[in-house]
C-alpha cells in the first residue's frame, strides 16, 4: 500500500492505495551472474525456468541441477548442465522494464510451427474472455500485464501476469517445462502489445497463434509470418485484425 492524494472537486483527499511491485532478481547461472530480471515478486521459479528455456539454456526439467529463488536477498542461483559462455551479450527490447534477451531470430532462421487443424474465432474470443476474468492485478490497481496459453477447444490451460509483458510469456514457459504442459500447437492471449521478443519466444514453444488486445510491431508480423503462427490484435468485442496467416483460422462465413 502507498499514502497518495486524490485530487477531485478542487480539493486533495488522503487516501492508500494499491501500487505495482518491482522487484529485481539477479539470476546467476552456473556461477555466473547472468542478467537482472525486473518483474513482479510472485512464482519466480517459473520465470527463472521460463526465461532460460526459452533462451535456450534449458530444454527439459532435467537439465536444471539445481533451481533456487532467495526472495529476501533477489538472487536466483541454478545450476544446469552444459555450459554458460562468458561472452554472452544481452539485447534490450522494448519490454515494460525493458526486456532483454541474447538473441532475436534473422530472416531465415525460423522453423515453421505446423498445425494442420485451423482454429476458430470462437476459441480465440473465449480464451481472451477467461484472460479479462482472470486480471484481477490490473483490475485492481493497473500496470500489470497478463497473458494466458490455451488449446484450440478454448480451454484455458495455464495464466500468468506481470509487470513486463514479456515476463508472462516467460512465466507460462516456465511453468510448462515444470509441470510437464506441452505448448506446440497452442494458443497465447495477451493484454499488451505483441513486440518481436515476445513472437520469437512464442515460436520457440511451438504457440500457433498469438492474440492480443491491442497491437503487434512491424518486426512481430514478420516473425510470425516466417514461423506460421496466426497473428491477431485489436481483438475486442465481435472484431480483431489479423496481421499474419489467416489461412489457419476457420471462418465459415465472410
Amino acid at each position: 500500500m502507498a499514502e497518495v492524494h486524490l485530487f477531485s472537486n478542487g480539493t486533495l483527499t488522503r487516501e492508500d492505495a494499491q501500487v505495482v511491485q518491482e522487484f529485481p532478481l539477479v539470476l546467476r547461472v552456473n556461477d555466473q551472474e547472468l542478467v537482472t530480471l525486473i518483474a513482479s515478486p510472485h512464482d519466480l521459479r517459473f520465470l527463472v525456468a521460463g526465461f532460460l528455456r526459452v533462451q535456450g539454456f534449458v530444454s527439459s526439467v532435467d537439465d536444471f541441477l539445481m533451481l533456487s529463488v532467495c526472495n529476501d536477498f533477489g538472487i536466483a542461483n541454478v545450476r544446469i548442465r552444459g555450459e554458460v559462455s562468458a561472452n554472452l551479450k544481452p539485447i534490450l527490447t522494448s519490454g515494460c522494464g525493458t526486456g532483454i534477451t541474447f538473441s532475436l531470430p534473422g530472416a531465415g532462421t525460423l522453423q515453421k510451427v505446423a498445425h494442420a487443424d485451423q482454429i476458430t474465432p470462437g476459441a480465440v474470443f473465449g480464451l481472451m474472455e477467461q484472460l479479462a476474468r482472470k486480471a484481477e492485478k490490473y483490475k485492481s490497481h493497473g500496470g500489470v500485464h497478463s497473458a494466458a496459453v490455451g488449446d484450440a477447444d478454448g480451454d484455458l490451460l495455464l495464466y500468468a501476469e506481470d509487470i513486463g509483458r514479456h515476463n508472462t510469456v516467460d512465466r507460462l514457459a516456465g511453468e510448462a517445462l515444470l509441470r510437464g504442459v506441452d505448448l506446440f500447437g497452442k494458443l497465447l492471449v495477451t493484454s499488451g502489445r505483441v513486440s518481436a521478443e515476445m513472437a520469437a519466444k512464442a515460436a520457440a514453444l511451438g504457440i500457433v497463434l498469438i492474440a492480443s488486445r491491442t497491437s503487434p510491431t512491424d518486426m512481430a508480423i514478420r516473425i510470425c509470418q516466417e514461423a506460421g503462427i496466426t497473428l491477431i490484435g485489436y481483438l475486442k468485442g465481435a472484431r480483431f485484425n489479423v496481421y499474419a496467416n489467416p489461412q489457419l483460422l476457420q471462418i465459415e462465413s465472410v
